[in-house]
């Protein structure tokens, strides 16, 4: 008989598609890696359970502890069903701009959920990072992930989603595009594939409101790039140290309202059903095209489901409050 032990073990080796219709005047073939087949439903849960097998291997998590961390939902999500899992409580902080189906969704797995402002300086200690730094000395027993400088969170992608984009295009990929949050992915990705072909382009998504694109192309962290976004997951104002600039090419920033339409076309003409990130990718690997020629494998890693985004991108009314549509 073939089947997995527990729920953890599903998690990788998730298909590649072809992008069909919206790869129109695009060089190339154009494939997505499609996060949403593990079972949280994100790409998160990669560097949630390898975040988690490291703590314990080191004694920073312990038997019976409290994993606390600030998360726009997916990590959470990846870390709350290891919890469960392996036996731990879970106190996941959240942003109040990520969506309510975010919250509901932790709730629903057991997670305790506490919501801070979006619109505060990171060092406030009303913000989400703040607030899971403060809980994590406040609570006994209690390990803080820190996914943003945690090295696990790169070491994930190196170790898996790297080889599995890898294998699946034998080899042939010439260029990957992803959206940055704590970099993670890109780095850990990036770094794997440039090892492997030192000629792959690594090409990263920003959003308006975000330091990343700025400060690769100039080293300078300009406070003035930063204010509130919609689009989650993607853009930071901070520094993550799992961001590696120098594995990075290129960035390519997309405004919230493209990001949002461009993940309704992704659910209205390749039956892929996505969130927000998604979209902010697809349309970012059209404003690359000139990069790409005829013969290049393109990947565009899609990170979560639009189960997510059901009151927010794929709701008229709040596309239309948001002047989208």
């Amino acid at each position: 008989m073939k089947y997995a032990k527990n729920i953890l073990e599903t998690i990788g080796n998730t298909p590649l598609v072809q992008i069909n219709k919206l790869a129109e005047g695009i060089p190339g073939k154009v494939l997505a890696k499609y996060e949403t087949f593990n079972p949280g439903n994100s790409v998160k849960d990669r560097m949630a359970l390898k975040m988690i097998e490291d703590a314990e291997a080191d004694g920073r998590l312990k038997l019976g502890g409290t994993i606390i961390e600030g998360t726009s939902g997916n990590t959470g999500m990846g870390l709350a069903l290891a919890a469960i899992v392996k036996g731990y409580k879970m106190i996941c902080v959240i942003s109040d701009k990520q969506s309510k189906e975010k919250m509901d969704i932790l709730r629903a797995v057991g997670s305790k959920v506490i919501v801070c402002p979006t619109d505060v300086a990171p060092d406030d200690p009303q913000s989400y990072y703040s607030t899971s730094k403060r809980l994590a000395e406040e609570t006994p027993n209690s390990w803080y992930v820190n996914q943003y400088d945690n090295p696990s969170n790169t070491k994930a992608h190196y170790e898996s989603t790297g080889p599995e984009i890898w294998e699946q295009t034998d080899g042939k990929i010439t260029h990957f595009v992803v959206g940055v949050g704590t970099g993670g992915t890109i780095s850990g990705v990036g770094k794997y594939l440039k090892e492997q072909n030192p000629n792959v382009k690594v090409w990263g998504i920003d959003t308006y409101g975000s330091v990343f694109k700025k400060y690769h192309e100039t080293g300078e962290f300009d406070e003035n790039e930063i204010y509130p976004y919609i689009t989650e997951g993607i853009g930071e104002d901070i520094l993550p140290e799992n961001v590696n600039f120098d594995i990075i090419d290129g960035f390519t920033k997309v405004t919230d309202k493209e990001a949002a339409l461009w993940t309704r076309k992704l659910a209205q003409e390749e039956g892929m059903f996505l969130g927000n990130s998604a979209g902010a990718a697809m349309k970012g690997v059209h404003q690359l095209k000139e990069h790409f020629n005829e013969d290049d494998v393109i990947v565009v890693l899609f990170h979560d489901h639009g189960s997510r985004y059901v009151a927010k991108i794929y709701n008229d009314e709040w596309m239309k409050q948001q002047g989208f549509i």
